[in-house]
């Protein structure tokens, strides 16, 4: 392994006393609780939480993509200068340390971008197997992203993002994770129903490879058609395989408007998770910033988990926090207290 004993050394610092966050900072009213809630007796509780190692980006990356310009982030994370990215405060091999000793979490989901150039090397997977083994932490996806479109209208370049997903198939199968994350992109000039079919033929190609190695291919609503849940229902069934899903973001609606000069066009959330839960495989609980109680102030956690649970799904939910105000230790506390106190008001409900 690449790793030497200073970068070492200087993670069991960051482990034994908290760097990588901002220290000194004031913790907001609604972070006080038990951050233990989760372990209340109940052996089969309602659902479980899990943490994306998205909501750790700004302390893993030494730049953060937003800042750096996304088109130079995947200009770097494609040349072999990529792992200055990944130089920030906290080692992306320790995602799993930080996940149980910080926050109490058992459970993670990883993102490629953090380890790009890793999927084949076994060393490193078997490093990464060995720190989430040894902390009692499961491996459950892995979310892949700039890796082409699944849906690019040009056969060979659709076919080559194709087989660039099955390096973490392969990588997710390795860890015991059950799923991969992919994006249902193609060309936006297209029209609608063009464009579901192109999707629909990369991840097809992808599921069959896939359900070799018993990995689920879960598609994210991230902007673009993918966020309308209509259209994405509509992929489903065109891909017509059992290994396909969908992973329904409780924030990602924003259908165009990212573009500069682009008025934002978006798809109301609550309707897109209710269309998307039927095949769902996984589910990430988006959170931004939180009122002086304890609320998401762009999601109602309850309503929207009342959907999660109308639907029959019991698995886990994985905190994404993304937001600016608070710090990512801030921000990962107050959606873990928020989605424990909304399971315990819903406990009753659906037991």
């Amino acid at each position: 392994m690449e790793t030497n004993m200073a970068n070492e050394c200087n993670r069991r610092k960051f482990l034994k006393t908290g760097l990588g966050f901002a220290t000194g900072v004031s913790f907001m009213p609604f972070l006080r609780g038990n951050n233990n809630s989760e372990q209340n007796g109940n052996s089969d509780p309602l659902f479980k939480i899990s943490l994306a190692q998205w909501s750790l980006h700004r302390s893993m990356f030494s730049v953060r993509p937003s800042v750096m310009g996304w088109s130079k982030f995947n200009e770097t994370l494609h040349s072999d200068n990529y792992r200055s990215l990944v130089e920030g405060e906290i080692d992306p091999l320790d995602f799993a340390k930080v996940a149980r000793r910080e926050f109490g979490i058992e459970a993670i989901e990883y993102v490629n971008t953090f380890y790009f150039d890793r999927a084949k090397d076994r060393q490193y997977l078997t490093e990464m197997k060995k720190v989430a083994n040894g902390e009692g932490v499961r491996s459950l996806l892995i979310m892949c992203d700039r890796e082409g479109d699944l849906g690019n209208p040009d056969r060979d370049a659709r076919s080559g993002a194709v087989e660039n997903h099955f390096k973490w198939v392969e990588a997710a199968k390795f860890l015991g994770c059950h799923s991969i994350r992919v994006n249902a992109r193609s060309d936006a000039g297209l029209h609608a129903d063009e464009q579901m079919k192109l999707a629909a033929a990369g991840l097809r190609r992808l599921c069959e490879f896939s359900d070799q190695h018993k990995i689920d291919v879960l598609v994210e609503n991230h902007g673009g058609l993918s966020s309308n849940g209509a259209w994405l229902v509509g992929v489903m069934k065109m891909v017509d395989h059992p290994r396909v899903g969908t992973l329904p973001d409780f924030g990602n609606f924003r259908i165009a408007g990212d573009q500069p000069g682009v008025p934002e066009t978006w798809y109301d959330r609550y309707t897109g998770v209710r269309e998307m839960m039927p095949y769902a495989k996984a589910v990430s609980a988006k959170s931004h910033k939180f009122d002086n109680e304890g609320n998401e102030v762009n999601t109602d956690f309850k309503q929207m988990m009342k959907i999660v649970l109308d639907a029959g799904y019991r698995g886990y939910v994985g905190i994404e926090y993304e937001g600016d105000e608070a710090s990512e230790k801030e921000g990962i506390k107050a959606t873990k207290n928020l989605l424990e106190r909304v399971r315990k008001q819903l406990a009753s409900e659906y037991a």
